[in-house]
């Protein structure tokens, strides 16, 4: 694999930035002047390549959704078909499929799991013209139930990690590798900031690590130096700020505006039913017993990542008059309540996002016009938070502030570890509980 094919790998990967930065610099090094080449090093110097261990305990990918391989294999061997060696039953698409060319052989409907009332009785086997017993019946039709049941659970499971990767990069994972080759400076943006916004969050009672850092700004400045070989339509797929977007027509600009429009109807729909499996509260934000806190912090994350895309189009197309009639607002992240405390404890206060939340109808309820809410009614509860509205990102696009380049952390549940093998020896013997 050649250095281009793992850089557009780690598109759909959490691979470090230091990694990453040492993967430009092998691509790029004759092409950066003096003052370039030093500003990428100062990541590239920390990359796994030229650490003296060269391991980290962090996965370096996101999860997958489980198929329903083992069940259609044992399906194949029950019904006594032949299916090609090469299907992947991992894939939503080819689940469907054996599905729906596989439950018409016993007259089973998609959808009709009932055991007592969706069978097929004696009477019925017959004059469908199934020359099977009860016990064969009942098992072949128990066996197609479960594979039904598991490409349920795929389809939730994959929207979750669909959910989580655009929390964390937009769309960047979506890009093609025509579009991704197509120029190396757009690609060496696009991977080195994908890698930077996939930065796991880290346990404190501060903000978070801002993604664009001085490396970011030096390959976007170098894109912009080559703009008539840029592909902005890619780097608008992971970077909507006002720069980037000036460079698209009009046209481009309304065709991503419909592709994050559809993509907010998605995460609204899966909001509403956390919401309602969920018993949150929602005056504090703070997570207790029985919290689903993971799912919906994730898909919290993808509706304002979702949000602020939308609204940086709205803007850039000159279309801000939209929210005088609509305008959603964010959807605030569970809170573990040590946090919280941490954060009070230390002179803080509850977040005055929490306070504007509360006020306003839930933004999912708005976006399906279930509720009413507009700019007027979003600045007015931001007034009475104490909060700008238009800093703070409720009704405008947010400021780009640019961050020095800080080593990544070696974490564990969010804790900095100073070594990766104690982390890995830490997380093994559960000094530290939940999900990596």
């Amino acid at each position: 694999m050649t250095t281009i094919e793992q850089l557009y790998k780690t598109l759909d990967e959490r691979r470090r930035p230091e990694d990453v930065a040492e993967m430009i610099v092998e691509l790029m090094k004759n092409d950066l002047n003096r003052h370039e080449l030093s500003v990428l090093e100062k990541a590239a110097q920390g990359s796994l390549k030229r650490s003296l261990y060269g391991y980290t305990s962090m996965l370096e990918t996101f999860g997958t959704a489980v198929g329903a391989e083992k069940q259609i294999k044992k399906a194949i061997e029950i019904f006594k078909i032949s299916q090609s060696e090469t299907s992947n039953y991992h894939y939503i698409e080819n689940i469907e499929t054996f599905l729906t060319e596989t439950s018409p052989l016993i007259h089973k409907s998609i959808g009709k799991n009932d055991f007592r009332s969706d069978r097929l009785n004696k009477i019925q086997r017959k004059e469908a013209g199934l020359d099977l017993s009860k016990r064969s019946y009942n098992k072949k039709w128990r066996l197609l139930k479960r594979i039904e049941k598991r490409l349920y659970k795929c389809i939730q499971e994959s929207k979750k990690i669909e959910f989580q990767k655009i929390a964390k990069h937009g769309l960047a994972h979506t890009i093609s590798p025509e579009d991704f080759n197509a120029d190396l400076n757009t690609a060496c943006f696009i991977a080195y900031f994908n890698a930077r916004s996939n930065v796991r969050s880290t346990f404190t009672n501060q903000s978070q690590e801002r993604p664009f850092d001085e490396i970011c700004e030096m390959l976007f400045n170098r894109c912009k130096g080559n703009a008539d070989k840029t592909n902005w339509q890619a780097v608008s797929y992971i970077y909507t700020n006002e720069e980037a977007l000036h460079y698209l027509a009009d046209e481009q600009k309304g065709r991503l505006l419909g592709k994050w429009s559809k993509i907010l109807q998605e995460i609204a729909e899966f909001l509403e039913k956390l919401w309602t499996d969920n018993d949150i509260n929602r005056k504090t934000m703070a997570v207790k017993k029985g919290n689903d806190s993971t799912t919906w912090n994730n898909t919290a994350g993808a509706w304002n990542k979702a949000r602020d895309n939308w609204m940086n189009l709205i803007y850039a197309l000159g279309m801000e008059y939209i929210l005088d009639d609509i305008c959603f607002g964010k959807v605030m992240r569970l809170m573990a309540a040590d946090v919280i405390a941490w954060h009070l404890s230390s002179g803080g206060k509850l977040d005055p996002n929490t306070e504007v939340w509360n006020i306003l109808p839930l933004p999912w309820e708005v976006f399906q016009e279930k509720q009413f809410c507009n700019k007027k009614m979003i600045i007015q509860a931001c007034r009475k938070a104490g909060i700008d509205p238009e800093k703070s990102g409720w009704i405008a696009p947010k400021t780009q502030q640019v961050s020095q380049f800080k080593p990544t952390p070696e974490l564990v549940h969010g804790v900095t570890v100073s070594n990766p093998f104690l982390a890995s020896v830490l997380r093994k013997n559960k000094y530290f509980s939940g999900k990596i």
